[in-house]
């Protein structure tokens, strides 16, 4: 699937922080973490449910030839949907790494 710089999902997916953060999407809370990568020519997308077993995971890469999603084990249209309905959680809000096992990294 190719998208280009006005494309809905990657305006979304843009204004998604960097590295950690949290949001919400179908009332349920998820862990996001988005990492930039070959100076911002390609984008990994990865977030858990934080109250069950639900993932999201992709990658965006900016070719000369327009955009190419590489969606990770998962039909296209479910990383979309998400992208495009994820609300990111206020700046400031707690947002730690997670363990092994999806569990929350509280830092003891």
């Amino acid at each position: 699937m190719t998208t280009g710089p006005q494309d809905p999902f990657r305006l979304a997916l843009a204004r998604l922080p960097e590295g950690y953060s949290t949001g919400q999407y179908q009332g349920r809370r998820y862990r996001i973490e988005k990492t930039t990568h070959t100076g911002g020519r390609s984008v990994k997308l990865y977030a858990r449910d934080l109250g069950g077993p639900d993932f999201i995971s992709l990658n965006l890469y900016h070719l000369a030839s327009g955009d190419r999603l590489k969606p990770c084990e998962m039909p296209a249209a479910k990383v979309r949907a998400f992208v495009l309905g994820v609300i990111p959680a206020p700046e400031g809000a707690s947002a730690r790494p997670l363990q092994a096992g999806g569990r929350i990294d509280r830092g003891q």
